[in-house]
């Protein structure tokens, strides 16, 4: 019976991939307007990011071809002690740099879309093809909320499980 159970949850979850449209990506990033800091304001939570406050993430050119990341948060609350990883980011030829990976622990890569980006790059939505990641990122730790629901919108409409997204608590000291 277990077997059978764990049959038709793959096979459900199978089917509703193939009901997902193709996650589509930004045309093209200008990467050196896309350097600098960034703001969560909200996420699907992810097990790396558990009990984060005042969630950033800071973009920079290296002079090696890469970007580097700096992800920070102030963990179990906005006064809680800084949590702090630093990565690398290579962008994927022929993607317009809509499309890189990210690299927080040699060898593993992760795909890192950039699926919305507002035109002067006030904002921007990062997710993974598999829609189980997303990011809605500010310049600005509080965003506007018509923006914030035109890009929830524009998500619902690309397939992403938005009863997954949780705001990110930014009234940081």
């Amino acid at each position: 019976m277990k077997n059978i159970l764990f049959i038709v949850s793959l096979l459900s979850f199978f089917t509703s991939l193939a009901q997902q449209p193709e996650l589509k990506t930004v045309e093209h990033v200008d990467v050196a307007r896309y350097a600098g800091m960034w703001y969560e304001i909200a996420s699907f939570p992810q097990r790396f990011q558990k009990g984060c406050h005042c969630t950033t993430a800071e973009y920079t050119l290296s002079d090696k071809g890469f970007i580097i990341v700096e992800n920070r948060c102030n963990r179990d609350s906005i006064k809680g002690m800084q949590s702090y990883i630093k990565g690398k980011a290579f962008v994927q030829p022929n993607t317009g740099n809509a499309k890189l990976k990210v690299q927080f622990f040699f060898p593993f890569r992760a795909k890192y879309w950039i699926i919305d980006l507002a035109d002067d790059y006030s904002y921007a939505v990062v997710s993974h093809p598999g829609r189980n990641y997303l990011w809605i990122l500010s310049r600005t730790p509080k965003m506007d909320d018509a923006v914030y629901n035109s890009i929830t919108n524009r998500l619902q409409q690309n397939g992403f499980d938005l009863s997954r997204l949780q705001k990110t608590v930014q009234q940081c000291p």
